[in-house]
């Protein structure tokens, strides 16, 4: 479970990460943002950093989707297997 690598499509990676970015630049105007997982990163780390995380973790998000075929369910919690 590494970060975002070199590797693979570098068009892909870098719109992921534009994507990221976007999101962290309006993400303080948002409700619930000061308790949310993006705000906690930002408070640990560097915003290019947390970009990329982000961009990561909406790549898994994306890949998993197409992968089982299923809709974005934002508020989706696995059950326990």
């Amino acid at each position: 479970m590494l970060g975002i690598s070199k590797r693979g499509d570098a068009y892909l990676r870098t719109l992921l990460i534009h994507g990221a970015r976007a999101v962290i630049r309006v993400a303080h105007r948002k409700l619930g943002y000061a308790e949310s997982w993006l705000a906690r990163l930002i408070g640990r780390r560097h915003p290019n950093v947390a970009a990329v995380a982000l961009a990561n973790k909406n790549a898994r998000i994306v890949w998993a989707l197409l992968k089982y075929e299923r809709d974005y369910q934002p508020h989706y919690k696995p059950s326990a297997a």
